[in-house]
């Protein structure tokens, strides 16, 4: 998928919604439980229930890897079926890859060539080396984690490097010169969200992953403005508010019940924005 191809989508679903497929075989509802694969099973119906709503679904390539064989094969079943049954949705492989070239060069062969996934998340920490193998393959994206909210992010991304930047902000300058903007973006952790206006001043054209709205406790309003660009460049990631908004028989209509609800408010960002030309 290319930048106007995504962002045709994000219009035209009054979206930028990216839903998270965290999916963990002891959170799923237990009557999936005896069906012959629970995870993709789970996955295919979360998947139906939200596409209207969702420019993008991400895997979290753990929660799969985690269950050996079995769940690489769910895994590969529901990106098929997201390829197959929704062609227009943007598919990232939230794998949080990073080692040197020849090593990247085959994480990138099995997401993004063999998998055929759009995206991939990538830890930049390793230098250009390490990512240009990803960037090498065509009509795909790498997601370089830049800014991240967990706890302990602060221990490297904040420290001060020569020249009087914070690393978080030598990582943005710097890897931003290693693709383009229709071939990277950005990990920003929505509960950094104020510091997304700064980071604007960086790399103003470039789409932004935004996970942390919802359950970890980000704001949607707080993301939206200091994060829209004219092409609105951001998705906002949520996961465990959406998939597990109920763990009963109904958790396919509660979950597309919380999706339209973050829908709609983004709707009412993209509408309001003096940005974007809908």
């Amino acid at each position: 998928m290319n930048r106007n191809e995504l962002v045709t989508q994000i219009k035209s679903k009054r979206s930028f919604l990216c839903v998270g497929l965290d999916t963990a075989l002891e959170k799923i509802p237990k009557h999936l439980l005896d069906t012959e694969d629970p995870i993709y099973e789970f996955n295919r119906q979360i998947i139906d229930a939200t596409h209207e709503m969702s420019v993008a679904f991400k895997p979290n390539i753990a929660f799969y890897e985690g269950l050996g064989a079995k769940g690489w094969m769910s895994l590969e079943k529901t990106i098929n079926y997201l390829n197959t049954n929704y062609p227009e949705v943007f598919t990232i492989a939230d794998a949080k890859r990073g080692d040197i070239g020849n090593t990247s060069l085959q994480y990138a062969r099995a997401f993004l060539s063999n998998l055929n996934f759009d995206a991939i998340t990538v830890a930049p920490y390793m230098g250009e080396d390490s990512i240009s193998p990803f960037l090498s393959i065509p009509d795909k994206w790498v997601i370089l984690l830049a800014l991240t909210s967990n706890k302990g992010s602060d221990d490297f991304q904040m420290l001060e490097v020569p020249g009087g930047d914070k690393l978080y902000e030598r990582v943005f300058k710097t890897t931003s010169q290693w693709g383009n903007q229709g071939n990277t973006m950005f990990v920003v952790g929505a509960t950094k969200a104020e510091m997304i206006g700064e980071i604007r001043k960086i790399i103003p054209e470039h789409f932004l992953l935004v996970p942390g709205v919802g359950a970890q406790g980000g704001s949607l309003e707080d993301v939206a403005r200091y994060g829209l660009n004219k092409d609105c460049g951001i998705l906002v990631n949520a996961s465990r508010s959406i998939i597990y908004a109920s763990q009963d028989e109904d958790f396919a209509e509660k979950a597309r019940e919380e999706a339209l609800k973050l829908q709609r408010q983004m709707k009412y960002f993209l509408e309001n924005s003096e940005l974007i030309n809908l």
